[in-house]
C-alpha cells in the first residue's frame, strides 16, 4: 500500500509549506461528490490524526485517513502546468470511470 509524489509534486509541495511558516506534509484523501460520486481532497497538515497512515515520498509525507485509503491506494500524485493552468494530477490505478468535467471519478 502506498501514496507516491512526484519529483514536481513533491517540489511544490516543499514550496509551498516554506512559504505557509508551518505544516508537516499533505493530507490526501477522498469525498463523496460530483457527478461519478468520489473527488479528491488536499490539504496541508499541520497535525497528524490518529488513524492517519503516513507515506513518505520524494522527501515530503502524505497523510491518509484509513477510510480513503482503499479509494487511493496505489496513486501517485503530479504538478503539472499547461498553459495558464497548473493544478496536481492523479494517477490512481483504482478509477473505473471519469465525469465529463473530469472533477469526479468512480471506483
Amino acid at each position: 500500500m502506498a501514496v507516491t509524489l512526484t519529483e514536481k509534486a513533491a517540489r511544490h509541495i516543499s514550496r509551498f509549506l516554506e512559504k505557509r511558516g508551518k505544516g508537516i506534509g499533505l493530507r490526501f484523501g477522498v469525498q463523496t461528490t460530483g457527478c461519478s460520486g468520489m473527488a479528491y481532497k488536499l490539504e496541508y497538515v499541520d497535525e497528524a490524526e490518529t488513524d492517519d497512515l503516513v507515506f513518505e515520498s520524494q522527501g515530503v509525507k502524505v497523510f491518509v485517513d484509513a477510510k480513503s485509503l482503499p479509494y487511493v491506494d496505489g496513486t501517485e500524485l503530479d504538478y503539472t502546468r499547461e498553459g495558464l493552468n497548473e493544478g496536481f494530477r492523479f494517477y490512481n490505478p483504482n478509477v473505473k470511470d471519469t465525469c465529463g468535467c473530469g472533477d469526479s471519478f468512480r471506483i
